[in-house]
């Protein structure tokens, strides 16, 4: 059922304003965890011995598969016992992980600890989520999180330049300091404001077969499951070009210590997105608007791949591409995760945590592939996008019985 926006300060102790931007901190966790080391990428490899490049982008993908794995637990968890505990003891595990790294001696070392930090930052991830769906159904939870993903995007735009400051200043264990810094900054208000929203009514048991009845509520329901699908294949195409950005923006393109500026223009485009859809969903409704940008996401990314196929791709026409791609993905995301939960909120925290593996381990394994089929040029990341926009498509209109841009009732 609905609930009305004045009842968030009841549901959360939080105001709207207030509730929206600690929502959108805990979900940036995993954005400060990948974007803020990209400009250390090179020292990392360079100080712990790694020969290859594309190694370097180990330190994304282990994160990435913790976090992705953990997620199957958390759920679960905080459908027991509600979502405020686990939450805290993710954060602590992600802040714990960052100060050891500061200290490792090994790359695989470096490798163990990012495995482990992504396990505690799925707490955030799931249970963000499940809070939203907590307080927030239909047309009402893609607004506010298309809101978050706003206010989430902010941080690739900021995060490399404190990375880039950082190295300046100092070297990369330091980033690793500021990481767990800014776990602690979100932990307080957590601890102190946030009040639980899961009603003792609507706890489920922590056994074994309570969890796989969840389980397959979520992966029976066609919509959750082949929208997640849709959303795992598109993140798969952003993993890819976070895995190889410093390479093509620094070694393709020689940007240098303009890297940043330019992967926090392409975060902005995300931003004003995930802005725009927040104000339009409510007039056009979640499919109208996502089923477009995903028809112009494909058609970006094939014009993208074919013109890398002609010749190389100067760097102001690669920038227009690729921003017209991370624009239609910002008006995506967040309604395909609503669509995807709306028919789950009796399961909320097992929903998300599947559907956030789903998307974490789908999309980070895909963002491997093409981060490592990197070979000098942008022709494997703009194949890679054109890629999952296909496979996107035919999720969606699985999950649509064929038939795009139809709404199923007045609020989603």
């Amino acid at each position: 059922m609905t609930r009305p926006i004045d009842q968030t300060a009841t549901l959360s102790g939080l105001t709207k304003f207030q509730f929206i931007t600690l929502m959108a901190m805990l979900m940036s966790i995993n954005a400060v965890s990948i974007d803020i080391m990209l400009p250390g990428l090179q020292e990392i490899g360079a100080s712990l011995g790694v020969a290859d490049e594309n190694d370097r982008q180990f330190v994304i993908t282990a994160y990435l598969i913790g976090m992705g794995f953990a997620q199957l637990f958390f759920g679960p968890l905080s459908d027991r016992f509600g979502r405020k505990g686990p939450l805290l003891g993710g954060l602590a595990l992600y802040g714990l992980c960052a100060l050891a790294i500061v200290f490792v001696p090994t790359f695989a070392a470096l490798l163990f600890f990012r495995f482990v930090q992504g396990v505690g930052a799925a707490a955030t991830r799931v249970i963000t989520v499940s809070v939203v769906r907590d307080v927030y159904g239909g047309r009402q939870m893609a607004e506010i999180m298309s809101l978050v993903m706003m206010v989430f995007m902010i941080v690739p735009v900021v995060a490399p330049s404190i990375g880039q400051l950082i190295m300046l200043f100092s070297e990369w264990h330091m980033i690793f300091v500021v990481i767990a810094l800014f776990a602690v900054t979100i932990a307080v208000p957590v601890a102190l404001r946030l009040q639980e929203t899961l009603a003792p009514a609507n706890r489920r048991a922590f056994t074994v077969s309570v969890i796989l009845d969840g389980f397959r509520i979520v992966l029976t329901n066609r919509l959750a499951l082949f929208y997640t699908l849709a959303t795992s294949a598109l993140l798969g195409g952003l993993f890819g070009f976070v895995n190889s950005a410093q390479q093509i923006l620094v070694g393709v393109y020689g940007l240098g210590i303009w890297f940043p500026a330019v992967f926090a223009a392409f975060a902005g485009m995300m931003a004003v997105a995930s802005f725009t859809s927040s104000r339009l969903v409510q007039r056009f409704g979640m499919r109208a608007l996502s089923h477009a940008a995903l028809l112009g996401f494909t058609l970006a990314s094939f014009v993208w791949v074919s013109l890398s196929l002609i010749g190389p791709l100067p760097l102001p026409l690669f920038i227009i591409l690729h921003a017209a791609t991370m624009f239609q993905f910002g008006l995506i995301a967040a309604n395909f995760n609503a669509m995807a939960m709306e028919p789950l909120g009796h399961v909320a925290g097992t929903a998300s945590s599947v559907l956030g593996f789903t998307q974490t381990i789908g999309g980070g394994v895909i963002g491997a592939f093409i981060g490592q089929a990197f070979d000098g040029t942008v022709t494997p990341l703009a194949a890679g996008f054109f890629i999952v926009a296909i496979f996107a498509v035919a999720f969606v209109l699985i999950a649509e019985g064929g038939r795009l841009f139809r709404p199923h009732n007045p609020t989603v």
